[in-house]
């Protein structure tokens, strides 16, 4: 009996001069993960040591490719059909109860986010599989072989749930390297064989939209973070001038993305023949450390409005250091896919920020956030001037 849905086909239409835009079902989708973000965020501004930050990077990761694999799947699917816009509100729904537990995930929540982890990525990919009609066995072994490695990674989840402490952050670790290895070795299978970069048939430009707009989310987090932190504090010259550098690192973030990089990587992945390569290691890869970075910058910025006279410390360096350390490295390595090599601003930028991380130990929490923020603001303007010549001031 044929297991594909036998009538009409959910897949988006290809529009031959054009992109399909995002719709607003998918924002509403992304609204889940703005709650992620600053269950992530709260989660090691409250707990800033090496512990914390592996079990956060560890969900954080994970969700990502939640997030990420949502974005593939709706690429090819039309969220505007009603079946498609019921599997976006279930996953909603599940995502909810995976975020909600974040504060708990190494306690007495992990069997819950574990479960619900794995409910999302079996339950996307077999509606993908159920929704793909027959003839389209390109993309129906694409999502078999997904739903292998779906498979080999939920145990370690499961189990992970069920063991305690440092045992459940090592399953877990696993289970994420097993969904990370997956895209880069194609998903093989025995039987099944891999898939293809070219067998991923995506609307590019929709895809860059999507990365895009994450980013934005993630910038907003920085945002909020910063305005509810600054109304709490009573109003005086350090404190305004926390508030001022951390607005000031959230548009030089914003800037170094979108002037330029952003719009060029829009247009390697529309002309690119082959779009799903160009999706898999510039969009599901390297934007996983920009937008790390963001979030961690949005931590920096929590520790900078609360602590700006005190001493940097260890932990208070690579808060205020490491996103836009990530940041810059995520991008500068999204811009070589279309530069050919690696943005001269940028690795100046990584080199200002390794000597900062050299001395601030030993600096004020402000003074280190005001380097970290200008080198950002320098590489900013760098790049504006050295590249952005032609467009109109």
């Amino acid at each position: 009996m044929n297991d594909a849905m036998p009538s009409i086909s959910l897949l988006r239409e290809r529009q031959p001069h054009g992109h399909a835009r995002v719709t607003y079902v998918e924002l509403f989708f992304d609204l889940v993960f703005v709650f992620v973000i600053t269950q992530l965020s709260h989660g090691l501004a409250h707990h800033l040591d090496l512990h914390t930050a592996v079990q956060m990077l560890v969900l954080f990761v994970a969700l990502w490719c939640t997030w990420i694999n949502t974005s593939w799947v709706t690429n090819w699917f039309d969220p505007e059909r009603l079946r498609t816009r019921l599997m976006l509100f279930a996953m909603m729904f599940v995502g909810l109860v995976a975020a909600s537990t974040i504060p708990a995930a190494y306690g007495a929540t992990g069997l819950v986010f574990a479960c619900a982890y794995v409910a999302l990525e079996a339950g996307r990919f077999g509606w993908a599989l159920w929704m793909t009609p027959a003839e389209n066995l390109a993309l129906r072994r694409n999502f078999q072989r997904i739903l292998v490695w779906v498979g080999m990674a939920a145990p370690f989840w499961i189990l992970g749930g069920l063991l305690p402490g440092d045992a459940r952050l090592a399953c877990w670790a696993v289970a994420v390297a097993v969904w990370v290895a997956g895209p880069i070795l194609r998903f093989p299978v025995p039987g099944l064989g891999a898939s293809s970069t070219r067998d991923w048939d995506i609307d590019g430009a929709h895809f860059a939209e999507r990365c895009a707009l994450f980013v934005i989310i993630a910038l907003g987090e920085s945002i909020l973070v910063t305005g509810a932190t600054a109304a709490e504090l009573p109003t005086n010259l350090a404190n305004l001038t926390a508030f001022a550098v951390a607005f000031i690192g959230s548009i030089a973030m914003w800037w170094v993305y979108f002037h330029i990089g952003e719009s060029r990587g829009t247009r390697l992945i529309t002309q690119n023949d082959d779009p799903g390569r160009i999706a898999r290691i510039g969009y599901t890869y390297l934007h996983a450390p920009i937008v790390a970075g963001i979030v961690l910058t949005a931590v920096a910025d929590d520790v900078l409005l609360k602590h700006a006279g005190d001493r940097a410390g260890v932990a208070g360096t690579a808060a205020l250091l490491g996103g836009p350390v990530l940041f810059l490295l995520g991008l500068a390595l999204f811009k070589r896919l279309n530069l050919g090599h690696l943005p001269l601003s940028h690795l100046v930028g990584l080199g200002l920020l390794a000597v900062l991380a050299l001395v601030g130990r030993e600096m004020s929490v402000l003074a280190l956030g005001t380097a970290a923020a200008a080198t950002l603001v320098l590489v900013a303007a760098w790049e504006h001037v050295s590249l952005g010549r032609a467009r109109a001031v």
